[in-house]
C-alpha cells in the first residue's frame, strides 16, 4: 500500500498548480450535506445537462476546424479597448451605481459605496498551461493592481475562464474577501488565499460584505479543472443588493425556469449581467445564446423589461464554433424584440446603469468580419422586433389547432445577420 501512496503522491506533485486542489475534511463533509449533492455530485436545476458536446467527436471536429468558418470566430482587426484608468473609477458614480466589463465575464462593480469585482481572469490564457490553451483576443484594459482596493471577488464557478490562477495569486495578499460557491474555497487555500477571507455558499445561501448582501443562486452548468470532473464544486449565479441597488451576474448557464425564481426572490435588479456567448448545439444545456439570455433578463426582472442588460462572457476568448460578433449582434436583435434596454460598453469603458444614457454602439463591427450581406440596419431590426411581437401576439391568440392559447412571454430568435 505504501507503494501506492508513493506513486499517487509523485503524480499529484507532477500536476500543475493550476489544477487546484480538491475539497477534503469538513469542506468535503458540508459538500456531500449539500441538499444540492447526491449519488457523488452536484445536481442541476431541472435535471441532467449535458456538459460535453453530442453528437460524434469527429462532427464536432469538422465544424471546430472548418477553414472557411474558424476567420469569423476572431476579430479582424485590433479590439478597441477602453484605456481605462484609475482616475476612470476613483471617483464615486454619481448613481450609486457603475459597471466596468473588464472582458469576458470579468466585471468590476461599484454598487452603494462598495466594490465588487466578478470572475477577475487578467491571465493571457485561460488553461493550467501558460504555453497552451484559447488566448486573449485583446489586452486587459489596466492592470490589475490598478483597480485599488477590491471589498470582495465573486467567483461563478472553477472554470478556467473564470477562475484564473495568476489573478487569484495577485489578490492573495491583498484584504479583500472572497465569495465562491461551495468547494471552490479548496483551489483558493491552495493558491494562499487564507480561509478567514473566504465566504463559500450553497445555492440560496447568502454573506454580508459592509453594506452589501452577496447570495448564491442557481446556475445550470459544471465545474472541474484537472484531469478528471469530480463534480465536487458548485457553480452559482449570484445577487448582489445594497441599500439602494440591485445587480445580478449569471456565471455561466443553460437557460432553466428558476430565473424566474430568483427574480421574484431578488429582484427586479438595475442591472443584469447575462453570459451571451460560447453557445453551441454541440452543448446546449450550459451555455445560452443571446435570446435566451434576454429571455433570462425579463424572468429576472418580473416579465417586464427593466433595468439594464450587459452582455458578458463574449468577445475575450474563442471558446465555441460561433462567429466571434455574433453574441453582440444576437443581444441587439434580442433587445430590439423585447424592448429591452441593454448596455454595449467597449472592454474597460466604465458606466452608469441607471444614468439616462449607457453605451449603445455595436462597436465589434469596425473590427469583425461582416456576415454574408452585410451588417443589419437599425431599420431591419426594428422590423424584425414588429415580426417578433406580431408573431408573439398570433401565438398567444391561437395555439397550433385553432384554438385559443396563452402567450408564452419568451421572445423568438431573431437572425442577427
Amino acid at each position: 500500500m505504501s507503494g501506492f501512496r508513493s506513486l499517487s503522491s509523485g503524480l499529484r506533485a507532477l500536476q500543475p498548480a493550476g489544477f487546484g486542489a480538491d475539497p477534503s475534511g469538513e469542506r468535503l463533509a458540508r459538500i456531500r450535506r449539500s441538499p444540492h449533492f447526491k449519488d457523488g455530485v452536484f445536481q442541476n436545476p431541472g435535471g441532467t445537462a449535458r456538459i460535453r458536446p453530442s453528437g460524434s467527436t469527429l462532427d464536432f471536429a469538422k465544424v471546430f476546424f472548418d477553414k472557411d468558418e474558424r476567420p469569423r470566430r476572431a476579430p479582424k482587426g485590433t479590439v478597441p479597448v477602453h484605456p481605462t484608468t484609475l482616475a476612470d473609477i476613483a471617483k464615486p458614480p454619481a448613481t450609486g451605481l457603475r459597471l466596468t466589463w473588464m472582458g469576458h465575464s470579468s466585471v468590476l462593480a461599484e454598487i452603494d459605496g462598495q466594490r465588487v469585482l466578478f470572475d477577475p481572469v487578467w491571465g493571457e490564457r485561460c488553461s493550467p498551461f501558460s504555453f497552451v490553451g484559447p488566448k486573449r483576443l485583446h489586452p486587459v484594459p489596466l492592470p490589475i493592481a490598478a483597480l485599488g482596493p477590491v471589498d470582495v471577488v465573486v467567483i461563478s464557478h472553477d472554470h478556467y475562464d473564470h477562475l484564473d490562477l495568476p489573478t487569484i495569486k495577485a489578490l492573495a495578499d491583498t484584504d479583500t474577501l472572497f465569495a465562491v460557491p461551495l468547494g471552490v474555497g479548496a483551489h483558493l487555500e491552495h493558491w494562499g488565499v487564507s480561509a478567514d477571507r473566504l465566504r463559500e455558499l450553497d445555492w440560496h445561501e447568502a454573506t454580508k460584505v459592509g453594506g452589501l448582501t452577496l447570495t448564491a443562486t442557481p446556475a445550470r452548468h459544471f465545474c472541474g479543472r484537472g484531469l478528471r470532473n469530480t463534480q465536487h464544486t458548485l457553480w452559482a449565479s449570484w445577487s448582489v443588493a445594497g441599500d439602494e441597488h440591485r445587480i445580478f451576474h449569471s456565471g455561466d448557464t443553460g437557460y432553466f425556469d428558476g430565473f424566474k425564481d430568483i427574480g421574484a426572490e431578488h429582484g427586479p435588479f438595475d442591472a443584469t449581467m447575462i453570459q451571451i456567448g460560447a453557445y453551441s448545439d454541440f452543448w446546449p444545456d450550459i451555455h445560452m445564446t443571446p435570446e435566451e439570455g434576454m429571455r433570462a433578463h425579463l424572468d429576472l426582472q418580473g416579465g417586464e423589461p427593466h433595468g439594464v442588460m450587459m452582455p458578458i462572457h463574449w468577445a475575450t476568448f474563442n471558446l465555441a464554433t460561433h462567429p466571434w460578433a455574433e453574441p453582440g449582434e444576437g443581444t441587439v436583435a434580442a433587445a430590439r424584440a423585447t424592448g429591452s434596454r441593454i448596455a454595449l460598453p467597449r472592454p474597460g469603458e466604465p458606466f452608469e446603469p441607471t444614468a439616462e444614457t449607457v453605451p449603445s454602439e455595436p462597436w465589434w463591427r469596425a473590427v469583425a468580419q461582416a456576415p454574408a450581406g452585410g451588417w443589419p440596419t437599425a431599420d431591419v431590426l426594428t422590423k424584425a422586433a414588429i415580426k417578433t411581437a406580431a408573431d408573439s401576439g398570433a401565438e398567444a391568440r391561437t395555439d397550433a389547432d385553432g384554438k385559443s392559447a396563452e402567450g408564452t412571454g419568451e421572445p423568438e430568435t431573431v437572425s442577427a445577420g
